[in-house]
C-alpha cells in the first residue's frame, strides 16, 4: 500500500472546475499539434495531474461522480448512435465479435493465471479482467463520422456482450466465494435482467413516444428527460445485479429511433458529451493510472507483462479472426482492435471486487493499473490512424454526382409548422452537403403594408434560422416580395438552384385541383421533386413509413430520385419501410426501393385498386406512421384522377401525417456519361459455364477471376460488396439471382454471368441459383446501374430466354441467346456510343 499523499493545492471547488476546463481546452489542442489523438491529451492530463503525478487534484467523489456520469454518458451515446438497420443487418456478426473477443481472452488469460501459481478462482476472475474493455476510442469514430460503419457497428454490439459476459463472470465467481452459488441466485439473476431488458426496452420507448408527442416546442425539456431516462436506466442495471454501463446502453438503444440522426436534439446530446462529460470520464482514467507500479519487483513485472500481452494479443486475434471470417478490409479489423483493446472501469470494477473478496493481491492490481494506462494509449491512437484511412475509403464509396449535391428549399407561411419543416429538411438534406438549407417567406406586394409584411417574414425566418443552426445546419434566409406567391417560390428556386423544395399544407379540401391554388400553381410551374407535407404528429416518433406507389410510377423521369428521398425517412429516422402498390406486382418495386436502401425492413404489397387503397390503409396505418404518397403531375403517365382527390382523405386518417412526393420532372447528365447496351457490357470472356461449387462465395470469386484475374485484393472487396454489403443479392426469378455492386476505379458498367449445373445457394435467396448476373458499375452511375439492372431484368423475363441461358453448353451458347434478345438498345435517357 501506498503512503498518505499530501492535500492538493486545489480544493476550492470553483478553481477545481476552473483547472478541468482549461484542461480540456489545452490539452487535445497540444497533442493534436503532434498528431496525437486528443483523448490521450485528457487522459496525460489526468495522470500529471492526478494523486500519483503533481497531486494538484484530489480523486476525490467530485471526480469520481463525474468520471462515472462521462462513462455512462459514453455508453448511452453508442447505443444512440448505432445503426439500427445496420446493427438488425448485423446482429451475427456482433454476438460473433463479443464471442471471440470474450472467450479468446477469458480462457488464455484463465490457464496464463493458472500457469503463474494462481488458483482455479483467481484465475477465471483474471480472464474476466482482461475480456472486458471500454470504447475509450469510440468519440474517435463520431468525429471521423465512423459511428454507422459496419465495424464500428459489430464492435458496438460486441462490447456489450463481452463486458456484461465478464461482469456476469464476477457475479458468479463472487456468490460462489461468499457461498451463494445456488439455484436461487440463478433465477434471481435471471430475473432481474429479463425485468431489466422488459423495462428500458419495452416500456422506455413508449413513455419517450408519449413524451415527444406532447411535448413538442424543442426546449432544454427534452434534453433532461434523455438524461433522466439515462441514468434512471442505470440505477435499474444496478438494481438488477449488473453494471450500470448495462443499463446506460439498453437506454441509448431503446431510445435510438426517436432520436434522428441530425437534428436539433442529437446535435444537444453529442454537444454535451464532448464538451463536458467524456472529457471528465477520460480525465478520471488518467486520473487512476499509477506509474510508480513500474518500480515494482522482478515477479510483478512478470503478471504485469503476462497481463498486458495476453490482453493486447487476444484482442488482436478476435479482430483478426472477425476480419477473415467476415471479409472485412485490414483497416476494419485494426478499428476493431482499437475499440476492444482500451480498459478502464469495468476492468477496474472487477479487479477491484476481486481484491475485496482476497483473490487478487497488490501485484495484480498494479497490473490491472499498467493495463489500463497502456491500452487507454494503444486504442485511441489505433483507431486515430487507421480510422481515418477508414473513413477516406467510406467517403470515396459512398459519394456519387447523382445524390450530392441535394439543396433543399424550405416554404414557410405558418409559425406553427415552421419547426416540423424545418425538421423534415434537415432529415432530407445530406449530412456532408456544404450547400445550406434554405428557408423562403414570400410577402405580397402590398403597397404600404410591404414593410410590415416583410418585417413579419423575417421574424419568421429568424425562428427557422435559430431552430436549424442549434442543429448546426447551415441555413439562408430568403424573402421575395411578389403578387403572386407560386411566382415567388419560384424565383427562389431558380435563384438558388434548388433541386428539393418542401411545402407545408394544412390539409383542408379545396375546390381546386388538389391543395390550393398555391400549390397547385408551384407543381405547374416547377420541374424540381417537390415534397408537400402534413404533419400531425412529431418525426422522431415514427416507428413505420408507408408509401404508396400508383401505377406506372417507375416511368418517372425522376422516379429513382424520388425512391432516394422517400428510403431517406426511414433510414435517418430508425423506422421501417411499408409499400402499397395500386394495381401493379409489388415485388419489382420493392427491389428497386431495395437498391437504395439495402439496409431497410421492406415490406411491400400489392392494392387491387384505387378502391382498395383507403380501406387498405385504414386497416394498416397506426398513429405513429408517416404515410408518403408518389404523387403525379397532370400529363405524366403515373397520372389518375383519383390522385387529386387522395391527400384530403388521407388529411382524414389519424394522425394525419402523410409527405405527397413529385418526383422531378427533368434529370441533369452528364453528356458525357454513356451507359452501354446489355449486349456491350457482357463480353464472352466474363461467361462461366459452368461456375463451380455451390456456396456463393466460390461461385461469385470465380465469376470476378474473369474480369480481375490478377487483382485477389479487389476481388476480396469485391466479394464483400456483392454479397453482404450495399447492394447485396437480389432474385429477380426463381433461380435467378443479380449480385451487384457500384465500385471505384471502373470507367464503365460491367455484366459477368455464370451458368450453375447443380445450383448456387444465396443467402435471404428463397431457391438455387441456376443464373448468376453479376452487375458492377462506376460508383458516380447509379443510373447507369440501373439501367442495366432493368435490361437484365428486361432478359430473364422471358421463361424460354432463362431456360436456353440455363441449358447452354458453352459461352458461345450463353452469348447467343443475349444477342438475339433483341436488348441492344441504349436505356432511355442515356445515348449510344
Amino acid at each position: 500500500m501506498h503512503a498518505a499523499l499530501p492535500t492538493p493545492p486545489f480544493s476550492d471547488p470553483v478553481l477545481i472546475f476552473a483547472l478541468a476546463m482549461v484542461v480540456f481546452l489545452v490539452a487535445p489542442l497540444a497533442l493534436e499539434r503532434f498528431k496525437v489523438p486528443g483523448l490521450i491529451g485528457l487522459i496525460l492530463a489526468g495522470v500529471l495531474l492526478g494523486p500519483h503525478g503533481f497531486h494538484l487534484l484530489e480523486l476525490d467523489s467530485t471526480i469520481e461522480l463525474l468520471g462515472t456520469v462521462g462513462l455512462l454518458y459514453l455508453m448511452f451515446l453508442a447505443g444512440e448512435e448505432i445503426d439500427l438497420h445496420g446493427f438488425r443487418r448485423y446482429r451475427g456478426k456482433s454476438v460473433g465479435f463479443g464471442i471471440m473477443t470474450f472467450l479468446l481472452p477469458q480462457v488464455v488469460g484463465a490457464g496464463a493465471g493458472l500457469l503463474l501459481g494462481m488458483s482455479l478462482p483467481s484465475a477465471i476472475l483474471l480472464g474476466a479482467v482482461l475480456a472486458s474493455h471500454t470504447l475509450l476510442a469510440y468519440p474517435l469514430t463520431l468525429r471521423l463520422g465512423l459511428g454507422k460503419q459496419r465495424a464500428v457497428t459489430i464492435a458496438v454490439g460486441g462490447t456489450m456482450i463481452a463486458d456484461t459476459t465478464a461482469l456476469l463472470v464476477l457475479s458468479i465467481v463472487a456468490a460462489a466465494a461468499h457461498g451463494q452459488l445456488d439455484l436461487l441466485f440463478w433465477i434471481r439473476l435471471g430475473a432481474s435482467l429479463t425485468a431489466l431488458v422488459g423495462v428500458i426496452v419495452f416500456g422506455l420507448p413508449r413513455l419517450a413516444r408519449w413524451f415527444f408527442r406532447h411535448e413538442r416546442t424543442g426546449s432544454p425539456t427534452t434534453f433532461v428527460f434523455i438524461l433522466a431516462a439515462l441514468f434512471s436506466g442505470a440505477y435499474l442495471a444496478h438494481l438488477a445485479g449488473v453494471e450500470p454501463i448495462v443499463g446506460a446502453f439498453l437506454v441509448g438503444l431503446a431510445l435510438n429511433r426517436l432520436i434522428p440522426a441530425q437534428g436539433l436534439l442529437t446535435n444537444r446530446i453529442h454537444f454535451v458529451g464532448d464538451a463536458f462529460f467524456i472529457p471528465f470520464f477520460m480525465l478520471f482514467v488518467g486520473m487512476l493510472i499509477d506509474v510508480r507500479v513500474f518500480t515494482a519487483g522482478l515477479r510483478a513485472w512478470l503478471i504485469m507483462g503476462t497481463m498486458v500481452v495476453v490482453a493486447l494479443v487476444t484482442k488482436w486475434l478476435a479482430a483478426w479472426i472477425a476480419e477473415r471470417a467476415f471479409g472485412y478490409e485490414p483497416e476494419e479489423r485494426w478499428v476493431l482492435f482499437g475499440l476492444s483493446a482500451p480498459r478502464a472501469s469495468a476492468t477496474l470494477a472487477i479487479a477491484l471486487v476481486g481484491y475485496e473478496l482476497g483473490l487478487f493481491d497488490d501485484v495484480v492490481q498494479n497490473g490491472v493499473i499498467v493495463l489500463i494506462l497502456i491500452t487507454s494509449f494503444v486504442g485511441p491512437w489505433v483507431v486515430e490512424r487507421y480510422g481515418r484511412r477508414l473513413a477516406l475509403h467510406e467517403e470515396r464509396r459512398a459519394s456519387t454526382p447523382a445524390e450530392t449535391p441535394r439543396r433543399v428549399l424550405i416554404s414557410l407561411s405558418n409559425p406553427e409548422t415552421a419547426g416540423a419543416l424545418v425538421d423534415l429538411g434537415v432529415l432530407l438534406r445530406e449530412r456532408s452537403s456544404s450547400d445550406p438549407l434554405s428557408v423562403l417567406t414570400v410577402v405580397p406586394e402590398d403597397g404600404g403594408r410591404a414593410e410590415e409584411r416583410v418585417a413579419s417574414a423575417e421574424k419568421l425566418l429568424s425562428r427557422a434560422v435559430a431552430y436549424a443552426a442549434g442543429a448546426d445546419v447551415p441555413v439562408q434566409p430568403l424573402t421575395r416580395v411578389d403578387q403572386n406567391f407560386a411566382t415567388g417560390i419560384q424565383r427562389g428556386i431558380v435563384e438558388t438552384r434548388t433541386t428539393t423544395v418542401i411545402v407545408g399544407w394544412e390539409g383542408r379540401a379545396s375546390r381546386q385541383r388538389v391543395f390550393g391554388g398555391v400549390l397547385d400553381q408551384l407543381l405547374e410551374q416547377s420541374r424540381q421533386l417537390v415534397v408537400v407535407a402534413k404533419l400531425g404528429h412529431p418525426l422522431n416518433i415514427t416507428d413505420r413509413v408507408v408509401v404508396v406507389i400508383p401505377p406506372g410510377a417507375d416511368h418517372a423521369v425522376g422516379f429513382a430520385d424520388a425512391i432516394r428521398v422517400v428510403t431517406a425517412l426511414p433510414s435517418r429516422l430508425g423506422a421501417e419501410l411499408r409499400g402499397l402498390v395500386v394495381e401493379a406486382a409489388a415485388e419489382p418495386y420493392a427491389d428497386r426501393f431495395r437498391l437504395a436502401g439495402p439496409d431497410l425492413p421492406i415490406r411491400f404489397e400489392r392494392v387491387p385498386g384505387w378502391d382498395d387503397l383507403l380501406p387498405a390503409l385504414r386497416d394498416r396505418v397506426r398513429e405513429t406512421d408517416l404515410v408518403v404518397l408518389l404523387g403525379a403531375r397532370r400529363g405524366t403517365v403515373a397520372w389518375h384522377p383519383a390522385l387529386e382527390r387522395l391527400p384530403v382523405r388521407l388529411a382524414a386518417l389519424a394522425p394525419g401525417s402523410f409527405v405527397v412526393v413529385y418526383p422531378p420532372e427533368s434529370v441533369e447528365i452528364p453528356s458525357a456519361r454513356i451507359v452501354p447496351p446489355l449486349a456491350r457490357a457482357l463480353d464472352r470472356s466474363h461467361v462461366r459455364v459452368p461456375v463451380p461449387g455451390t456456396s456463393a462465395e466460390r461461385a461469385v470469386k470465380a465469376l470476378l477471376r474473369t474480369a480481375f484475374p490478377e487483382d485477389r485484393r479487389r476481388v476480396r472487396a469485391l466479394l464483400h460488396a456483392l454479397l453482404e454489403a450495399r447492394g447485396g443479392a437480389i432474385e429477380i426469378a426463381p433461380g435467378v439471382v443479380i449480385p451487384h455492386a457500384r465500385i471505384d476505379d471502373l470507367k464503365e458498367p460491367l455484366l459477368l454471368l455464370g451458368v450453375s449445373r447443380e445450383g448456387v445457394r444465396f443467402a435471404g435467396v428463397t431457391a438455387p441459383a441456376r443464373l448468376i448476373f453479376l452487375v458492377l458499375s462506376p460508383a458516380d452511375q447509379p443510373d447507369a446501374h440501373l439501367a442495366l439492372l432493368a435490361e437484365v431484368a428486361k432478359l430473364v423475363a422471358s421463361p424460354e430466354r432463362v431456360a436456353a441461358m440455363r441449358d447452354a453448353a458453352n459461352a458461345d451458347d450463353v452469348m447467343a441467346v443475349v444477342g438475339a434478345s433483341g436488348l441492344t438498345g441504349s436505356p432511355v435517357g442515356y445515348r449510344a456510343r
